[in-house]
């Protein structure tokens, strides 16, 4: 069954979710009112960087199932179901969801729709927010349409999104309407037909999982990070360790991996609201709590870890970074951990020039004194240390002897562990230090 869809926000889960919905048959339309974003779309382009979405998006507007508007009036009527999914930024002074977005949005789609209509949540939210935006399609329909409302949370990974979407570890919908569960069913038929877990729960209940689920996500990031601490410190790998553990299943392998501290458009925001969530209910969250503090430390650490590199002394270094998004194979640079390091380098008197193979647009803005150049070899020439910030698998193909050569004093600091501290020191560095592992803190032989 086809059925009719209309995604208000064309921004990373939006238009990633809407071409997605068009692969597996449905007709979707994609609405912003950013008239920039509609017009690149119209163009062949795409506003966001994602491996796959370009020629996903371009397959199903040539099949007639995808297009794009900025007229949200005309957009949302005629349709089964409306997506929700614009942005919830935080609140800069209590870390709150800001939801303006969301309730302009159900305003608009509330005033204009003419049947029957599912209004879907997609964007992260704080529980209660679907009652919310339920009170204000009410107060908007008019003509007394009838309609329903669902959570439906995502759950994307930047730089796998497609895939994520398309063989889904579970799909969850907070859904207390019949007819609303019908439509929403009819949606993820092809993935149901897959047997792909879809998991119904009242609306409150899908609210809460998709904060419990990245609060623990990222829990288990900052227990890793710590766990690295203690390995340097006692002669352990973290590598070896983390394989060990993870091969409990009660454990599991993933997000065991130690780096600079997590980030990007989910993590922190939403472990803050999740937060601010149990503040309002005065419930205690202490571990979320504690992972978010731990986090917050390990950042602020890496850069006396380059300090050491550098025998502690920055002024006057040229320091080469190797990446400024929060993880790789995405030009999202939302909470990434250079926003954190880079600055404390530069006031400590380092020159900083880095290279992003994603060529990030808000680098220049979040980062405006560190020079971004267009490749590795501009980055490295003439400097004193190499800092792998992000974890771009394109980096771990780099000739690490040709890198060596290019700088005036080898030393790296792999802070994703992507290199063998054996084989960088045999392609030329004359120093090298990673996270968790034995000798992982060594210091440069000479600066």
């Amino acid at each position: 069954m086809k059925v009719n869809i209309t995604m208000v926000g064309v921004g990373y889960v939006g238009l990633v979710t809407g071409a997605c919905f068009a692969e597996i048959g449905h007709d979707v339309i994609c609405v912003d009112k950013d008239q920039n974003k509609i017009d690149l779309l119209n163009e062949g382009g795409v506003p966001i960087f994602e491996n796959g979405l370009e020629e996903l998006i371009a397959r199903n507007v040539k099949a007639g199932r995808m297009r794009f508007s900025s007229d949200v009036p005309s957009s949302v009527k005629g349709r089964d179901a409306v997506f929700i999914a614009v942005g919830t930024p935080s609140e800069p002074a209590t870390g709150r969801a800001n939801l303006k977005y969301v309730h302009a949005a159900a305003a608009e789609v509330g005033q204009n729709i003419d049947r029957f209509t599912v209004v879907v949540t997609k964007s992260t939210v704080p529980v209660g927010t679907n009652a919310e935006v339920a009170e204000i399609v009410a107060g908007n329909v008019s003509n007394n349409i009838s309609y329903g409302i669902a959570s439906n949370p995502e759950f994307l990974r930047e730089g796998a999104a497609i895939s994520d979407f398309l063989n889904p570890d579970r799909v969850v919908v907070g859904v207390e309407n019949h007819e609303a569960l019908k439509i929403m069913e009819a949606i993820y038929a092809p993935l149901i037909a897959q047997d792909r877990p879809f998991l119904v729960t009242n609306v409150k209940t899908a609210e809460m999982i998709k904060y419990a689920a990245n609060a623990f996500l990222a829990t288990k990031v900052s227990y890793i990070n710590e766990m690295a601490d203690l390995c340097e410190a006692v002669g352990a790998d973290i590598e070896q360790l983390a394989q060990g553990i993870g091969l409990d299943h009660r454990i599991g392998t993933a997000f065991l991996r130690t780096g600079p501290g997590w980030g990007g458009s989910c993590f922190p925001k939403d472990t803050i609201a999740l937060h601010m969530t149990a503040h309002d209910a005065n419930i205690s969250v202490g571990i979320v709590e504690a992972a978010i503090s731990a986090n917050e430390s390990r950042k602020a650490s890496m850069a006396e870890r380059i300090s050491e590199a550098c025998g502690g002394e920055l002024a006057g270094k040229t320091v080469a970074v190797l990446g400024v998004t929060f993880k790789g194979q995405t030009d999202d640079m939302r909470d990434s951990p250079a926003l954190d390091i880079l600055p404390k380098i530069i006031k400590a008197g380092a020159t900083v020039v880095a290279f992003d193979p994603s060529d990030p647009n808000d680098a220049k803005m979040l980062l405006p004194e560190v020079k971004m150049v267009d490749s590795v070899e501009k980055a490295v020439e003439g400097a004193d240390v190499l800092v792998v910030i992000t974890d771009w698998m394109i980096f771990k193909t780099y000739d690490l002897a040709d890198l060596a050569g290019r700088m005036a004093n080898p030393v790296m600091v792999d802070l994703r562990n992507l290199f063998n501290r054996k084989k960088a020191l045999e392609a030329g560095f004359v120093g090298y230090s990673s996270l968790g592992r034995p000798t992982s803190r060594a210091k440069a032989s000479r600066f």
